[in-house]
């Protein structure tokens, strides 16, 4: 009987690190259930990967992910940005020690400035500069075809399957 019709559409005797490494548990501690890194592991190993890509890509614009990622949010609301370093904290879950130093690279380059609130004299807002908001747009087109570029080949149905699964999954752990 040819079996070929009951394989996945994925071939079995492709085996990525994952499989070797789940391997190697099953050798080393057949006890315990390691399945879950099939799904966990490798998104690891994806997220690793696509930081790479990312960090790669937006070496072109002089920046780094976490420099994109605070310039990104200040462009994201409005013109000029103006939030305050905590607002900033809040959008790019960074310790306030790597917000500063994000802040600080990133003023020095010519991209942001610092002013007081007009609100509360005691408090400072961040905002993009014309050159910030330059690399900001560039960087972004940047960023969205490298995304593009790193995005599986899979039907549209399958995309629609993978980000609703993503999302719920985000949502349970992030939310």
């Amino acid at each position: 009987m040819d079996t070929t019709d009951a394989q996945p559409a994925e071939s079995t005797s492709t085996c990525d690190v994952v499989d070797r490494l789940l391997a190697q548990w099953k050798a080393a501690r057949p006890d315990l259930d390691a399945s879950p890194l099939e799904v966990v592991g490798r998104v690891i190993v994806l997220a690793q990967h696509l930081e790479r890509s990312v960090e790669s890509a937006l070496e072109k614009n002089n920046l780094t992910l976490g420099q994109f990622d605070i310039l990104a949010t200040l462009r994201r609301h409005g013109k000029r940005g103006g939030l305050t370093p905590t607002r900033l904290l809040e959008s790019v879950v960074l310790s306030s020690g790597g917000m500063t130093a994000r802040l600080d690279a990133l003023a020095e380059a010519g991209y942001i400035t610092r002013k007081p609130s007009p609100n509360d004299r005691r408090m400072v807002v961040i905002e993009l500069t014309s050159k910030g908001r330059r690399v900001i747009d560039n960087a972004t087109k940047t960023r969205f075809t490298e995304a593009k570029d790193s995005l599986p080949s899979l039907k549209p149905d399958e995309m629609t399957t993978l980000t609703g699964l993503l999302r719920r999954w985000l949502a349970q752990v992030a939310g």
